[in-house]
């Protein structure tokens, strides 16, 4: 199943929030055509109207793909009209964090294929990452299709089954707001020095910004780039040294919030 399939057969984005405007920009920039994509949304932005597609009308009979990219708390209103086409060749793909694949199956039927996928916020500037995974009623050409619409907004990730999802959403799917904390931090800490608050934030963005893109791009990994940027008994090695300790350091601190974040994810799964 190829883009082509989808452009004939239509898809269909349930939600369309930031995450669903990002997906839907990329694919259309992709070259799927507007007059392929039916969009559901209560609340249309002015942006969403200027795109040409179909926007809270009857969908095609037998589309190729349906994106569920509703909050969680809308899941209940929303999936009961789409359940015509569950138990069928459509595949659901859903970016609903929490929302279990046995939820889908319920409300769609057991033998509906779909796919669940965890996305990142940093999706809706093309830099995200977004781990998936299918049922057992999902082809290999459902999950290459699904993660060629995902590509639209950063990198994909398989994973080996469904409980890894717990584990995927404490670390890429809440792990941008540690680093925007960790933004605050290093520049809450530069203005107690002596800096001003601007200038402290400026140079914390640009540390952390510059600092993840060389990690992404460098063929050492980031245990190699930290030894590079420290020199013995230099400054770098005084702050690593406090923030490496075995018991108070970020190392620990930091696994007790992946924890704490993969736990609350496994009870919010099970209701």
């Amino acid at each position: 199943m190829q883009m082509d399939d989808v452009a004939q057969r239509g898809l269909v984005l349930l939600g369309c929030g930031k995450m669903g405007s990002a997906m839907l920009q990329g694919w259309l920039a992709g070259g799927l055509p507007a007059s392929s994509v039916w969009v559901l949304d209560p609340y249309p932005s002015d942006w969403l109207k200027q795109q040409g597609v179909a926007i809270n009308v009857d969908l095609p009979a037998n589309p190729a793909i349906v994106l569920v990219a509703v909050k969680p708390q809308m899941m209940g209103d929303a999936l009961p009209a789409l359940q015509a086409l569950g138990n069928g060749d459509t595949l659901f793909v859903s970016v609903a964090a929490g929302t279990p694949i046995h939820a889908f199956e319920q409300a769609l039927g057991e033998q509906t294929p779909i796919v669940r996928a965890m996305p990142n916020t940093p999706a809706a500037i093309g830099r995200g990452i977004t781990a998936i995974v299918g049922n057992a009623h999902t082809n290999a050409a459902q999950l290459d299709l699904a993660e060629a619409l995902l590509l639209a907004v950063g990198q994909v990730v398989r994973l080996d089954g469904e409980d890894q999802m717990d584990a995927v959403t404490a670390v890429s799917g809440s792990g941008p707001a540690y680093v925007f904390h960790l933004i605050e931090a290093l520049a809450a800490a530069g203005q107690a020095e002596g800096l001003p608050a601007e200038l402290a934030m400026a140079l914390a963005k640009a540390t952390v910004g510059g600092a993840g893109q060389l990690a992404e791009d460098a063929a050492e990994g980031p245990d190699q780039l930290r030894i590079n940027v420290t020199s013995p008994n230099g400054t770098t090695q005084a702050a690593l040294e406090v923030l490496m300790d075995g018991e108070t350091g970020f190392g620990p601190l930091v696994g007790r919030a992946v924890k704490a974040a993969a736990d609350r994810s496994k009870e919010l799964a099970n209701g």
